[in-house]
């Protein structure tokens, strides 16, 4: 690799050894001081040059890396006698990697730069990320200036795997190290409190640790420093003494900015009394025996004592389980509701009651009975399950009036899954056993949200006897994805659920507090969120809730008030078993203070307005605006192959082919050569497998439908598929079901019902990177371009669509938003823009396979290759077994299958220039992206452009009777303006109107359609094309308008604009079709294509007509007219006979019938249905020629032929230069023809023959496409002997042409025979000019006596029309055009 520069270090430690590995992998070369030789050797070793002196590892380096401990070390290293500055030129830049204050940073800084010292400095701090993404890798966050950070960026990218900038003033790093070490510190006394109470209700501690680990109560501090606790290998003096100075320090910064942090406070209090505890005992005493002396609980003999598996006992209560025929069910809130119906569809017969009336109601919509009391739902029950909101209620139901207990049958079980105290479970057990009827309970707490007790993949802990809990086994498995069963009897799975509660409000109140610490730190938080979620100060709480704080949303997922009852459940279980809880006890004050202040029934992450109503700062922190250019640049440089031919190779292994449920039609705006299908029976698809393509579409035109319809839908496809290929041998697939690039669609919708037929998937791919419709996603973020910006797709218009609007641009937050918190933010993975551009496919391959069933995977990209490795990297995945359901936008299909891109496709790639019609634009995307483009094409095309605008007021809102005019007026009008040759624009109006719910809305975009569809199935005309604007638009027309039933995606119109050709079922086989999506281009993306696309005004120009002739073999015929009559008959003649002509001019016809006579042969040209062009001919006179160029024609003769052969040179070059300049072909005459045309004699002894070597120079110096050769032709009559034509001379003339790249053309072609034309068309003669015999023609019709002057001007057109068709089959042209 080609050297990048130098870089230096001044200090080492062994992040610095991994940062000047990444610079030496990228073509640096590194230099670096360290006194520690241990260091030294190993930088040596990995290819770094040793220096003996600070000033040294700064000598000719472009940035000088400074890792700096304390500030007393600023003045030896940077200011000292050989300190780095001595080596430093003063463009290099420096950037310093410490963990000082940012005070001294920010002294530091000003201190360089206003002495002139250097010009930049960037301040870093650097750790290993710890999330699963960046295990273990370097992670550097930096701030400074906007200037410094621009020049230091290639440096700080090339030395981490995630870089993190911070623009303003120095010292951010420092301030985030504050943040996580706050976290870390509240998370580690939360930990300890947690396991120390959990021992002494008598849970094992390793059995809760693997619970918790994998559950909401899980840290990064709990999952990696809990094990280390309870095997007693942290030493009170090299792990608590740290924590306890560096939480120190972030007090004194809170205090210094003046912030209250109590969690912080009282976490630092703990942790000094660890260890300042038993002041003569052993400095390196284990830590486990200090919080064992400060909790007074014996954590050492609980971790020590003999565990279990609590699955195994799952194992054992579910294989012996009892039948359970009846169910009764008590409390059908959000959650219970979700639980009572999955069991209706589990096959239990279940009576369900709740206080709340017309959820009773809804309860016996789904098929459930109900009952009017708790005794009543409990008679003759074998199982009641009670899910109730606390113990008050619990006992009210059980006990109060109409209870449930004294109306229990003998030997029925109680399963009690509200979150309540251990103690209240306990003594609900003995009061049953009171009543001596066999009532058994089971303590089952669950966790999962409403979502998953819908699905029944709820977690529950279970604890009871063992009778109790075989006999409620199969409910308690219908209910449950986890299921852990505790031992410790009635009341252990309610002390694992506090416990778990007890971390989980822990961390969502220190995730507050941090939050809340960083925006008065002045920290971007979104940004902070990003890092920390990265870092030892994350936890499953922190990801699920602080994006709820950084969008300002508090829609209760779970409310504020429910830790207010758990945390209370805490402390007073604490308080009975005597083991002091402060981190808990405060965090309860907490959420008691926010619930106190009204926020209660807020989503519980709404305890950060405890923070921002003290101290007056907004955590809420909205996605940015960013520059584009500076973003794409300061990403890694993209993987370096491009993987395209292996996709092709991987595709051909895999077998499977893609099928793509496109939601419309604009999803094929990527692909080319491609079949796309609007129907999908069972017959349909069969015969698509038997063709094994690698991809097709079905166009399901879903986005239109409700997610009722939609879902059907989907199913039904998916279904057909798999019957389909069954019915075809060694067929698989794969489906992607495309969805707009803006998020917009049924989602998660038709992903679930996909799933239903297809079966769980490995993982759910969301990838709605676009790059032709500016879609990127960096960073989790999903952006749409606007011009030199990124805007995140939360921000723009789409996401305020009437039925699919969002909220969220990070594309996790989104999938918890539309899942409605099923799927956490937390728990979707996603894939890096740096995995993809530094690990290539393999690491895509190894992130997908290591991904748990089930999961979702987010897909970052900025460029087509990054689209590639993954699609690359899947293909690997599928080969390994893995299986994938695809939510994607264009770009991945394309990608997927190792489309190589085509150049947009123009009208006479598709030969449709010879139609006569107009063409038909219908838009009906109401987006205002769409609304600027037509306000645009109308700006620009509104002369030539017809427009009809129909009401959507009438369409949608009124009676049926002005709906119907509505419809046949837009179509009468279309209908004459296509066949009047007039392009056509129907567009609904742009006032958009919506309903009021988005049931409404899409109901009223149905009607819409609908009318659209109708206008375009009365029209009648064939249109030349059609343009569909928006995606709805253009699946309706279509499959209902046009009656496709399949098309051929041909390319595209323009970058993301799809074209196809309609299938030959359909109303206008081939008609090219336009697929123009409501969301893609800019305002004059529409103009251009409809200006592109537009019939030209002459089908095509002489030197194309003379091109084709050459490479057919013919020649065309050029025909003297001098009125309309001849005119006609020309143009109806080619028509006829297709073949091409050309409509001539002479000078003296241009004197007597003026600019009226060009205009006419124009507009014939034009409009006609087969190519014609205008050609002047015979021009002898400059002045003559220079006034012809500027009326239209297509082509000019230039005759000097009268000239001497210098002066003829000057001549025809002057006007040549003229007339290219306008995009003219220009003939000229060499040598003279005797004989008389138009009044013009030459006589005998005048006429010479064309010379070929002063032709070569002719050629060459006047630059002429047609050269008009003098081989014995005369104009006019030929003697009576004959025509003499030098034929030997022709083909010397014709090897001179090819040479040169010129025409022939033979003037005086009347009165040849047929064998001298055809020896000339073989000679090379490419057009035969004709005037004397059409002449004569029109000359003799006028002899026969006419009734009338139109009787007159029919027989001379038809005398002229049948000597040219002759002429055009004699030349070749007939036919040919």
């Amino acid at each position: 690799m080609a050297s990048q520069g130098a870089v230096g270090f001044v200090g080492l430690d062994d992040l610095s050894l991994d940062m000047a590995a990444s610079l030496l992998r990228s073509g640096y070369a590194v230099q670096a001081f360290e006194i520690f030789g241990p260091l030294m050797d190993k930088f040596s070793k990995l290819g770094g040059i040793r220096c003996v002196s600070p000033m040294e590892a700064g000598k000719d380096v472009a940035a000088l890396v400074i890792l700096l401990s304390h500030a007393d070390q600023i003045n030896d290293l940077i200011f000292g006698q050989e300190g780095a500055l001595k080596g430093l030129h003063k463009d290099a830049i420096i950037i310093l990697r410490s963990t000082i204050l940012p005070a001294y940073v920010q002294k530091l800084e000003k201190r360089l730069t206003e002495d002139g010292e250097i010009a930049c400095l960037v301040d870093i701090y650097v750790s290993r990320g710890m999330s699963e993404v960046l295990n273990g890798k370097v992670m550097i966050i930096s701030s400074g200036r906007s200037d410094a950070i621009a020049r230091a960026q290639p440096v700080l990218t090339a030395m981490c795997e995630k870089l993190y900038i911070f623009e303003g003033e120095v010292g951010a790093g420092s301030k985030i190290k504050m943040v996580n070490e706050l976290l870390e510190g509240i998370h580690l006394v939360a930990s300890v409190e947690a396991i120390s109470l959990g021992a002494q209700a008598g849970i094992h501690p390793w059995i809760l640790y693997d619970i918790i680990s994998n559950a909401a109560g899980n840290s990064w501090v709990f999952k990696n420093h809990v094990p280390q606790l309870l095997r007693g290998n942290h030493s009170k003096h090299h792990f608590l003494n740290t924590f306890v100075q560096n939480l120190g320090i972030v007090l004194d910064m809170a205090k210094s900015i003046k912030f209250p942090v109590p969690l912080l406070a009282v976490s630092y209090q703990q942790l000094i009394s660890g260890s300042k505890h038993s002041p003569g005992d052993d400095g390196d005493a284990t830590l486990i025996k200090v919080w064992e002396r400060v909790l007074g609980v014996n954590i050492t003999d609980a971790a020590n004592a003999e565990t279990y598996s609590p699955e195994q006992l799952v194992n054992e209560i579910t294989a012996k389980s009892d039948t359970v025929n009846k169910i009764g069910f008590i409390g059908l809130g959000a959650m219970g509701f979700g639980m009572a119906t999955h069991l209706l569809r589990s096959n239990f017969s279940v009576l369900g009651y709740d206080v709340y009336k017309p959820t009773l109601s809804r309860f016996a919509n789904a098929g459930g009975l109900v009952g009017n009391s708790p005794a009543e739902v409990s008679k003759d029950v074998d199982v009641l399950v009670i899910m109730v909101t606390n113990e008050a209620q619990a006992e009210s139901v059980l006990y109060g009036d109409f209870g449930a207990v004294p109306a229990l049958p003998t030997g029925a079980s109680i399963i009690l899954s509200s979150t309540v105290s251990p103690g209240f479970v306990t003594q609900l057990e003995r009061r049953l056993q009171n009543e001596h009827k066999d009532l058994k309970l089971v303590d089952a707490p669950v966790s999962g949200g409403v979502q998953r007790a819908s699905m029944g993949t709820l977690t529950i802990m279970a604890s009871g006897t063992n009778e109790a809990l075989k006999h409620t086994g199969s409910v308690l498995s219908a209910l449950s994805e986890k299921l852990y069963v505790i031992k410790g009897g009635c009341g252990a799975g309610s002390a694992v659920k506090m416990v778990n509660q007890l971390l989980a409000g822990v961390h969502i109140a220190s995730a507050a507090e941090a939050m809340a610490f960083g925006a008065r730190l002045g920290l971007n938080t979104r940004m902070l969120f990003d890092v920390i979620r990265h870092s030892g100060g994350t936890s499953w709480m922190f990801e699920n809730r602080v994006p709820h704080m950084l969008d300002n949303d508090y829609t209760p997922y779970s409310a504020l008030d429910i830790f207010v009852k758990d945390l209370g459940i805490v402390t007073n279980d604490g308080s009975s078993r005597k083991v002091p809880l402060h981190i808990s006890t405060v965090a309860h004050q907490l959420f008691l203070s926010g619930s106190a202040a009204g926020w209660g029934r807020c989503d519980d992450a709404g305890v950060v307005k405890v923070y921002e109503t003290l101290t007056g700062v907004k955590v809420e922190g909205k996605v940015p605006i960013l520059n584009k250019e500076v973003v794409l640049k300061s990403l890694p440089s993209e993987w370096q192959v491009d993987p395209t031919d292996d996709i092709r190779r991987l595709n051909h292994n895999n077998s499977k082919i893609l099928i793509v449920l496109d939601d419309d039609p604009t999803g094929t705006q990527t692909v080319h050569d491609i079949e796309v299908l609007t129907e999908w029976n069972v017959e349909s698809l069969v015969e698509q497998f038997r063709k094994r393509p690698n991809c097709f579409f079905i166009l399901t035109n879903s986005r239109s439908m409700s997610s009722e319809k939609a879902s059907a839908l989907i199913k039904d496809i998916c279904s057909n598929l798999c019957t389909a290929a069954k019915s075809v041998e060694n067929i698989d697939f794969t489906v992607v079901l495309r969805g707009d690039s803006t998020l917009r669609g049924h989602f998660p919708e038709e992903a679930d019902a996909a799933a239903s037929v297809l079966g769980e998937m490995d993982a759910w791919i969301i990838c709605p990177f676009f790059l032709q419709g500016g879609r990127y996603t960096i960073e989790d973020i999903h952006y749409v371009a606007d011009s030199d910006q990124l805007v995140p797709a939360g921000d723009t218009e789409f996401a305020k669509d009437a039925a699919f609007g969002y909220k969220s641009s990070n594309l996790r937050e989104w999938v918890e938003e539309k899942t409605v918190g099923r799927i956490s933010a937390s728990n979707v993975t996603s894939i890096s823009i740096q995995l993809l551009r530094k690990g290539g496919p393999d690491a895509v391959c190894e992130h997908l396979c290591r991904l748990q069933k089930g999961s979702t995977c987010i897909v970052n990209a900025a460029s087509e290759r990054d689209m590639a490795v993954f699609a690359a990297g899947m293909i690997q995945a599928e080969l390994k077994g893995k299986r994938f359901l695809c939510r994607t936008a264009a770009s991945f299909v394309s990608a997927r299958i190792g489309i190589i891109p085509i150049a947009p496709i123009l009208p006479k790639d598709l030969g449709i220039n010879k139609e006569r019609n107009g063409s038909l634009i219908v838009v009906g995307s109401y987006v205002p992206k769409t609304t600027k483009q037509v306000e645009e094409l109308k700006l620009q095309r509104g002369q030539i452009l017809k427009s009809i605008e129909i009401s959507v007021d009438k369409l949608a809102m009124k009676s049926l009777e002005e709906r119907e005019e509505e419809i046949k007026r837009a179509a009468e009008m279309a209908d004459l303006f296509l066949r009047a040759r007039k392009d056509t624009l129907i567009m609904t109006s742009r006032e958009l109107i919506t309903g009021k719910t988005p049931s409404e809305s899409l109901e009223i975009n149905f009607k819409v359609s609908s009318a659209l569809v109708q206008i375009v199935r009365q029209i009648s005309a064939r249109p030349r094309y059609i343009l569909a604007k928006g995606g709805i638009t253009s699946s309706d027309l279509a499959t209902k308008a046009l009656e496709a039933k399949r098309a051929k995606i041909v390319g595209q119109a323009l970058a993301g604009v799809p074209l196809w050709q309609l299938g030959p079922e359909s109303r206008h086989p081939g008609v090219p079709y336009i697929v123009f999506p409501g969301n893609v281009g800019d305002s004059k993306a529409l103009a251009d294509i409809v200006k592109c696309w537009a019939r030209p005004s002459r089908i095509s120009s002489t030197k194309e007509l003379l091109i084709n002739a050459e490479k057919g073999g013919y020649a065309v015929g050029a025909f003297n007219v001098y009125n309309l009559e001849g005119v006609e008959a020309v143009v109806a003649a080619a028509e006829e006979e297709q073949s091409p002509a050309i409509l001539q001019i002479h000078p003296s016809a241009l004197k007597q019938g003026g600019i009226p006579l060009v205009a006419c042969c124009i507009a014939a040209a034009e409009q006609a249905s087969v190519p014609i062009t205008v050609h002047f001919d015979h021009g002898s006179s400059k002045q003559e020629l220079v006034q012809v160029l500027e009326l239209g024609f297509d082509s000019v003769m230039v005759d000097g032929s009268h000239l001497p052969f210098k002066e003829n040179i000057s001549y025809t070059q002057y006007i040549s230069f003229l007339a290219h300049s306008k995009d003219m072909l220009v003939e000229a005459e060499l040598g003279r023809l005797s004989g008389t045309e138009d009044d013009l004699t030459v006589e005998d002894y005048e006429a010479r023959l064309t010379d070929v070597n002063q032709a070569q120079e002719f050629i060459d110096k006047t630059g002429i496409d047609a050269l008009a050769v003098c081989i014995g032709n005369v104009h006019g009559k030929y003697p009576a002997s004959g025509p003499n034509l030098r034929l030997d001379l022709l083909k010397d003339l014709h090897a001179l042409s090819l040479k040169k790249g010129v025409f022939l053309v033979l003037h005086g072609a009347s009165g040849l025979p047929e064998e001298l034309i055809k020896g000339c068309i073989e000679h090379g003669v490419r057009k035969f000019n004709v005037n004397t015999e059409v002449r004569k023609a029109y000359m003799e019709s006028l002899s026969s006596p006419k009734k009338d002057l139109v009787h007159v001007m029919a027989s001379a057109i038809e005398a002229m029309k049948a000597v040219v068709a002759e002429k055009m089959h004699l030349f070749g042209s007939a036919g040919k055009a």
